[in-house]
Order: structure tokens, then sequence, then C-alpha cells
């Protein structure tokens, strides 16, 4: 099992090195964009990845942003390892991981909705410690830290930098919830979403990532979705935690590997939530 937060030490990732890597990551999200932003609704042909069993676009433009990136960390951190959607794994046995998930919504992309995201994260022996969600065509870049030493989240935007965090909604029956689709579930699934659903004050679809982002600037007040994958939800996790949000599986679990997760605001609301997702 990967160490827990408090397992890292300050010693571990020094205060000035989380401060270089957090800058890296935003030259590799500000490179990614100038994949993006060229071909966004203007998209070109589309590849299906799941052929006839099912709909997975994916572009150039996806293909070329993880290009443009690993280039990057490949000339700056040679020894670091990636986990990339479109161009998998280099496994080098460093500490550290980047991952990345070039256009987080590519539905959304495609369909013109500014929506999609890049997502680029970085671990630690395992341990998601640093995050970026960026919407380059809104301007919008949320970042997280979440080590032992320093945990916090921001957004930037228009040049300036603020601090966010999540909403103090601790009652369901107040609270904002989104997921991507209704179709992320399964019939038993589904069940469990809709006792959820039935109980919040409002249900929005369609964010994608964003919608975590969202989360963690405290105007959405949960997320709940399945089938994720490890690069869609590991460099969320430094933002909703640097945000003072909670994320974990339907099991109540870190979801280092994807699957089923529920995102909250605070620990009284995710408390709500994961009950009513049980069987």
């Amino acid at each position: 099992m990967p160490p827990s937060t408090d397992q890292i030490s300050p010693a571990d990732i020094e205060s000035h090195l989380m401060d270089e890597l957090t800058a890296f990551a935003e030259e590799l999200a500000v490179a990614a964009a100038g994949e993006t932003l060229a071909a966004f609704r203007n998209a070109g042909d589309v590849e299906n990845k799941a052929g006839e069993a099912d709909f997975d676009p994916v572009t150039a433009a996806d293909r070329g942003a993880e290009k443009a990136i690993r280039k990057l960390i490949e000339e700056r951190y040679p020894d670091h390892g990636i986990v990339g959607e479109e161009w998998g794994l280099k496994d080098t046995n460093s500490d550290f991981s980047w991952i990345l998930d070039p256009i987080d919504g590519t539905r959304g992309y495609i369909s013109g909705i500014p929506a999609w995201t890049t997502l680029i994260g970085l671990t630690y022996r395992g341990q998601p410690v640093l995050g970026l969600i960026d919407q380059p065509y809104i301007g919008e870049r949320f970042i997280g830290i979440d080590t032992s030493a320093r945990r916090g989240a921001w957004l930037e935007r228009a040049g300036t930098r603020t601090k966010i965090t999540t909403s103090s909604c601790a009652s369901l029956s107040s609270a904002i919830l989104t997921s991507t689709t209704p179709d992320l579930f399964n019939a038993d699934e589904f069940a469990r979403f809709d006792s959820v659903k039935n109980a919040a004050r409002l249900t929005r679809y369609g964010l994608d990532a964003y919608g975590y982002a969202l989360m963690s600037l405290g105007t959405i007040d949960m997320v709940i979705e399945s089938g994720l994958a490890p690069y869609d939800i590991q460099p969320l996790i430094p933002v909703i935690h640097g945000a003072g949000g909670i994320v974990t599986n339907w099991d109540g679990d870190l979801p280092l590997d994807g699957g089923q997760i529920v995102a909250a605001a605070n620990g009284a609301l995710h408390g709500e939530v994961l009950a009513r997702l049980q069987p």
C-alpha cells in the first residue's frame, strides 16, 4: 500500500522543492494549452478508442498535449516516472511520478463546451502530493498541495492567485450535487446514486473534472461518479484536500485506483452521502 500523507515527512519534500515542482506543473499546463486551445471548437477527426462497443473519443489535441507535457518532463526530470492516458507508463523506479490526463472531458471538448480540463498530478512514493486542474479557455487554473508539511489550494485567474476552500454545507438537503452523467453507473450504482440525488437540493451534470474544481472552490458541495481511471482522480486529490474537502471511493478509502468516487466539501456531508451509497 502507498504511504499515507502523514508518513511523508517534511524532510522528504522540502518546501523549496514543492515550489519548484509547482512552478514546473504550471509550465506543463501552458505547454498543453498550446495544443488544446488551437484545436478547441475545431477538433478535426475524432477517433473512437472503444470501437463498436461504446464511444470513447480521442483527438489529435489529446495526444499532442500529452506529448508536449512528456517532452518537458523528460527534459527537466528524466528520472521521474510518467503515467498518461494517451501514451501510457514510463516506469523509472523514481519516488516521483507525473500523472497526466491531457483533456479530461473529451466528449465536452469535441462538443465545444468549455468545461474540459487538463489534469496534471505528481505522486511521491505513490501518494498524490501535487495536483493541477487547468481550464485554459476560461482562464482558470486550480492548484493543490497535500503533504504533511504543506496543505492548501488556490485558484489562479487573470494573474491573481486566490486561496480556495470548500463550502460549509453539512446537510445533504442543502447540498448541490454534480456528476458527469448518470450513464457512468450500472443499475445497482444508479439506485444508490439516485438516493443521494433525490435527497439533494440541486443536481447538475456534464462537468467532468471541472466539477471537482468547483467543489474545491466552494460553489458545488459534492461529486459522485464511477468508472474513473487513476489518471482521472489522482491529480484531483491534492486540490480537494488542499481546499479542505474529502474524496474517497464508495468504501471510504483513498481512491488511488479510481473506480467509484465520492467527494464532499467536509466530513459531515461526506459521512451522510457515504452512508446512502452503501448497498
